[in-house]
């Protein structure tokens, strides 16, 4: 049994063909509800409407473009809503919320905070103490990133290892794919050799 996709950031197998861990591939779209207005000539926006993002598109958009600035006005909601940095409690209640939505309100963890011990991890849990704990490194990524592990996290409460029964809690969260893919890009960054001389680096 491979460890926990989110227990070691430095390793991260968590999109490697044949391994076991790794949940079934799915297309699950989030809610968003695209709406076109002949008076837009070219700007776009979006905001959160309850459970749902509405994007505002000119009418004359084509599909393609459509599809990119949803792309681009989910990732700018996110972020900014990581950016109002989230405290221990507000993280309890982030996770209450997410467990209601997704586990039937069935993962109850008594503590869940942010620690900075935790370099080679994402997220980690002790079941037999309910507790969860967060890499502060999550913070300012995209909301829908913490939440895939924060939901993670929550369903080792329900089952601890990694097997169909743990991935089928996950399915219901619609990004699942795109915030492994998130953490991927990130462990890869930090694996890229620094150029010598460069400034930036």
């Amino acid at each position: 049994m491979p460890s926990d996709p989110l227990s070691r950031a430095g390793e991260n197998p968590l999109s490697t063909p044949g391994r076991l861990g790794q949940p079934p591939r799915r297309s699950r779209t989030s809610a968003v509800e695209v709406r076109r207005s002949a008076r837009r000539r070219r700007t776009v926006s979006a905001y959160r409407e309850g459970d749902r993002t509405v994007v505002l598109i000119p009418a004359r958009m084509s599909q393609a473009e459509e599809e990119r600035w949803v792309t681009v006005m989910l990732d700018r909601l996110a972020a900014q809503e990581s950016r109002r940095m989230l405290g221990d409690s507000e993280l309890a209640e982030r996770a209450g919320r997410l467990s209601a939505q997704y586990l039937d309100g069935r993962a109850r963890p008594r503590t869940v905070r942010w620690v900075t011990n935790q370099n080679t991890r994402w997220g980690s849990c002790t079941p037999a103490e309910g507790s969860i704990r967060l890499s502060h490194r999550l913070q300012g990524m995209p909301g829908y990133v913490t939440d895939y592990v924060l939901l993670h996290e929550l369903a080792h409460l329900l089952v601890p290892g990694h097997g169909a029964d743990f991935w089928r809690l996950l399915e219901a969260y619609p990004r699942t794919e795109r915030a492994r893919g998130y953490l991927e890009g990130v462990v890869a960054a930090g694996r890229l050799p620094h150029l010598t001389g460069d400034p930036d680096a």
